[in-house]
C-alpha cells in the first residue's frame, strides 16, 4: 500500500484518521478532527493529482456512513462534511464507492455521491452491475436488493426493465413491489406487460396488486387472462371496467 504514494507518512495518516471514522465509538471530536484531517490530505492530493491517494482517502471515509451516533445533529454533520471531502475529490474517487457498494448495506449515501459525479447512465450502469449477481431466493438480510429495486424505480433506461423483469417472482414481497414498480414505469415496459399480468391470480400482496393494476390503468392496458380472477376478487378499490381496463372505485 506504502508504494502508492510519494510519501510513507501520507499513508500512515490516512490509515490512522481511517481507524478513527471508522469508529463508531470514538469521541465526537476526534471523528471531526479526523475527517478535517483526510479533508486536507485531500486537497493536497487533488493539488498532486495522485488519484490513488484519493481513492485511500475515499475509503477512509465511506465507513461514517455505515452506522448512527447520538445526537442525530453530530451524525448528520459529521456525515455532511464526508459528503462534502468525497465529492471534492470529483470522479476519481469512484472505484472507492463502487468498491464500497459491493460489500456495504449501506447504499443510500454512495447513490448520491454517484449521482453527483457521474452521469445518469454512468449511475444506472453501476447499478445493474450491483443487482446482477443477486437472485430471488430467500434471504436473511436483503436490504442491499431492496435498496437498489427501489432506486431503479425512480429511473428511466432502455436496460432496466429486462434486468428487473425476472424479480417479479422474488420471494421477497417489498422486492416484488419495486421490481413491479421500475419495470413498468419504462418505455419498454410492453414487453414485460404478459408476465405482469401472470402475477396477479396468483399474488397474495394487495400493494404488488394494487401496483400492477395502477401501471395497467395509466397506460390503457386490459388484463388479458389475469381479468377473471380480479373480476371474482379485486383488491379494495378496484374494479375492472367492461374494456377490460382496471379502474379504481
Amino acid at each position: 500500500m506504502f508504494g502508492w504514494f510519494g510519501k510513507k507518512s501520507d499513508a500512515q495518516l490516512i490509515e490512522r484518521h481511517a481507524q478513527v471514522v471508522a469508529n463508531k465509538r470514538a469521541q465526537a471530536p476526534d471523528r471531526w478532527d479526523a475527517i478535517q484531517a483526510l479533508s486536507q490530505l485531500r486537497a493536497q492530493a487533488t493539488k498532486d493529482a495522485a488519484r490513488e491517494r484519493i481513492v485511500a482517502i475515499v475509503a477512509a471515509l465511506l465507513p461514517r456512513f455505515t452506522y448512527y451516533t447520538d445526537p442525530t445533529i453530530t451524525d448528520q454533520e459529521e456525515k455532511d462534511l464526508a459528503f462534502r471531502v468525497i465529492l471534492d475529490g470529483g470522479a476519481d474517487g469512484v472505484p472507492a464507492i463502487r468498491t464500497f457498494m459491493q460489500r456495504s448495506e449501506a447504499l443510500i449515501w454512495p447513490l448520491k455521491m454517484l449521482d453527483r459525479l457521474l452521469g445518469p447512465e454512468e449511475v444506472i450502469g453501476e447499478l445493474l452491475a450491483l443487482l446482477e449477481p443477486m437472485d430471488t431466493e430467500y434471504q436473511r438480510d436483503p436490504q442491499r436488493k431492496l435498496q437498489l429495486l427501489q432506486a431503479l424505480e425512480d429511473r428511466r433506461d432502455p436496460r432496466i426493465a429486462a434486468a428487473v423483469a425476472r424479480f417479479f417472482e422474488d420471494v421477497n414481497e417489498t422486492a416484488r413491489f419495486h421490481a413491479v414498480s421500475a419495470v413498468l414505469a419504462q418505455a419498454e415496459a410492453e414487453a414485460h406487460r404478459e408476465a405482469a399480468a401472470k402475477l396477479l391470480p396468483g399474488e397474495e400482496s394487495v400493494r404488488v396488486k394494487g401496483r400492477v393494476l395502477e401501471r395497467f390503468m395509466e397506460r390503457g392496458w386490459d388484463l388479458g387472462t389475469a381479468r377473471p380472477s380480479i373480476e371474482k376478487q379485486p383488491p379494495p378499490g378496484w374494479s375492472v371496467a367492461a374494456s377490460g381496463i382496471p379502474a379504481r372505485r
